[in-house]
């Protein structure tokens, strides 16, 4: 159960971080899992089946380098016991109830030299609504830091419920939509693997681009109130929409 200074954190400041939260056998086999999709990445030419290409500076896809799995619970059906796991789920209901579904899986690997996974921006831009309900999640399978592009999130940044403006990308970032923030603002969460952060889908938050030789293995998603109606995400018809509790 959170205590009442998580709460109130998550209220004023909009995210919480837990560290090694998820340890042992099950974060190896979670990034075991990871692995094997990096692996099955390494033959591709282009985008397919969930699978998107790192772009390199000029925008174009480079082969056999994987930038994303979209619908990663889709294509490995193991990692929805990650986003199930009691410990994450507890902390989860109390934020925003004992009904939980999940959507908009993602992993990004963040492969070493020169990966990236996404720019500042709010999550819900991209779901058409500004609820409150959803709560991105997000899990850090390996050790990550600033030279290997930790998250960053912009504090308070949700209170307003409001979305800004957001434009396409380019080059290593031309996979989103993005924004621009005050960085002298921003929380570099640096973290040990198994760390699970849960912020608002209003708060803005992003990675660099990974400048070490290590990889930064982490998966995204969005846990919301199963009777929560998403227009885009529609229960039993989206495929990438999940029964959790």
């Amino acid at each position: 159960m959170l205590t009442s200074h998580e709460f109130q954190q998550f209220r004023e400041e909009g995210y919480l971080i837990f560290p090694a939260l998820i340890s042992g056998e099950p974060l190896q086999r979670y990034k075991g899992l990871l692995d094997d999709l990096v692996e099955r990445a390494r033959v591709l030419k282009t985008n397919e089946d969930g699978f998107t290409l790192q772009p390199d500076d000029q925008g174009h896809l480079i082969a056999g380098r994987l930038f994303k799995v979209q619908g990663v619970c889709v294509v490995e059906p193991h990692l929805l016991d990650l986003a199930r796991e009691p410990a994450i789920v507890s902390r989860v209901t109390d934020l925003i109830g004992a009904s939980l579904h999940m959507f908009g899986t993602k992993y990004f690997p963040m492969l070493p030299q020169g990966g990236t996974s996404t720019g500042w921006h709010q999550d819900n831009h991209y779901f058409g609504t500004r609820s409150h309900l959803v709560l991105s999640c997000g899990i850090y399978l390996e050790d990550t830091d600033q030279s290997n592009a930790c998250l960053r999130l912009l504090p308070r940044s949700h209170a307003t419920g409001e979305l800004v403006e957001h434009t396409s990308g380019e080059g290593t970032f031309a996979h989103g939509n993005w924004t621009e923030v005050d960085e002298s603002q921003a929380l570099f969460v640096e973290c040990p693997a198994g760390t699970v952060v849960l912020f608002s889908a209003n708060l803005l938050h992003g990675a660099g681009t990974n400048t070490s030789d290590r990889s930064r293995y982490s998966t995204a998603w969005h846990y919301i109130p199963a009777d929560l109606d998403l227009e885009q995400f529609p229960f039993g018809e989206y495929k990438d929409r999940h029964v959790i509790c």
